[in-house]
């Protein structure tokens, strides 16, 4: 990437090569090409940074990085070290972290879900005053007049640029006279009925979780075919999201060891909430990370995986291939994954290829569960 200053070389954390998705683009050139004419001075936060191109780049201003992704935070500190900048030069926090109590600059990369970016603005606004900078960066297709309500609302008068090459700045006066509000979540709701162990049961869900309002439908139609897991087993929610899934295999068996895991800190810290707001009994883990690493080879008995197939605006089934091939690794010989997608993604291919089987458990005109045994 060519910065103002200087060349940068990155990649996507972890970079696969078949991916072929560079780990910046013409949004995050748009913002850097204008933060030339910007003096960098006082405390940078940079919010969203999604590879880490961005504080890379701004590594000789000492920025702070907030971001709710632990595959960013990863990608930031490999990009880091692949440009010869010390990782100290960067303070790199978390959506879970408090906030610095004074932002000199605020620099926000648009984030796909509305409730993230009102979450956090409204947790970095205290250490916002009139002088601080406030530019956002985002294609067209990300921001939208909710976006810019929200960056109005929380912050002050605000503006967008002209578009370059399908990218569009956001600049945002700060207003002291404004009253700063409490940020609404985490938000909970009791679950509906006839949904298996979790029936009425409570959930949690920080910003930025998906379907945080709701039970999304193909978490819904897991919940009615999930496998017998009696008998103290090993299990693991991978890609946990607000933990329902989990939850409902630790209430049906109390000995049941359960991991939940997943990459956003949002998703793992309201898994987490959601466990405890049921009281639920047996053991449970936690855990921030890239899949199942970490997790020895052939210490599971069962993977419940709902995964993604989105990397922010990218449709790919990348990250899906590499959490079938850690639950491979993971699981015991005769330790089953247990999938959920939507019917098109054709998954069947994918576990076939490296299970060596898949058989189909239950299927509807949207949906299917899908079952791969590790021989």
């Amino acid at each position: 990437m060519t910065t103002p200053w200087g060349e940068l070389t990155l990649a996507r954390f972890p970079d696969d090569p078949r991916d072929r998705l560079r780990a910046w683009d013409a949004s995050d050139e748009y913002l850097l090409r204008h933060l030339r004419e910007v003096p960098l001075s006082g405390t940078v936060v940079v919010l969203g940074d999604r590879w880490g191109a961005l504080v890379t780049a701004l590594a000789a201003h000492g920025p702070t990085q907030i971001t709710d992704s632990y595959l960013s935070q990863e990608a930031t500190r490999a990009n880091l070290a692949r440009n010869g900048v010390e990782t100290g030069a960067v303070r790199l926090l978390t959506t879970q972290d408090p906030p610095p109590g004074r932002i000199d600059v605020l620099l926000v990369r648009v984030p796909k879900s509305l409730a993230l970016l009102e979450d956090q603005l409204l947790r970095l606004a205290p250490g916002v005053h009139e002088d601080t900078v406030v530019v956002g960066t985002g294609m067209v297709k990300e921001i939208h007049t909710s976006t810019l309500k929200l960056f109005e609302r929380i912050i002050g008068p605000t503006r967008t640029s002209l578009a370059e090459k399908k990218a569009r700045l956001i600049f945002s006066t700060p207003d002291p006279s404004g009253e700063t509000a409490a940020t609404p979540w985490p938000y909970s709701y009791a679950l509906p009925e006839g949904i298996g162990p979790v029936s009425g049961r409570t959930v949690v869900n920080h910003a930025g979780v998906f379907c945080a309002d709701r039970l999304d439908i193909g978490t819904r139609f897991f919940l009615g075919h999930l496998p017998d897991s009696r008998g103290g087993r090993r299990v693991v929610d991978l890609g946990c999201g607000n933990g329902v899934v989990g939850t409902a295999v630790a209430l049906a068996n109390p000995q049941a060891e359960v991991l939940f895991v997943d990459e956003s800190f949002q998703a793992v810290a309201s898994a987490e909430a959601t466990y405890k707001a049921n009281d639920v009994p047996g053991h449970a883990e936690f855990r921030v990370g890239d899949g199942l690493s970490g997790v020895p080879d052939g210490s599971v008995d069962l993977v419940l995986n709902n995964p993604p197939f989105h990397s922010h605006q990218a449709t790919t089934d990348a990250t899906a291939r590499r959490m079938f091939a850690d639950a491979r690794r993971a699981l015991r010989p005769g330790g089953e994954l247990w999938v959920v997608g939507n019917r098109h993604l054709g998954y069947h291919v994918t576990l076939r290829r490296l299970f060596g089987n898949s058989e189909l458990v239950a299927g509807d005109p949207k949906f299917v569960v899908l079952r791969a045994v590790r021989k």
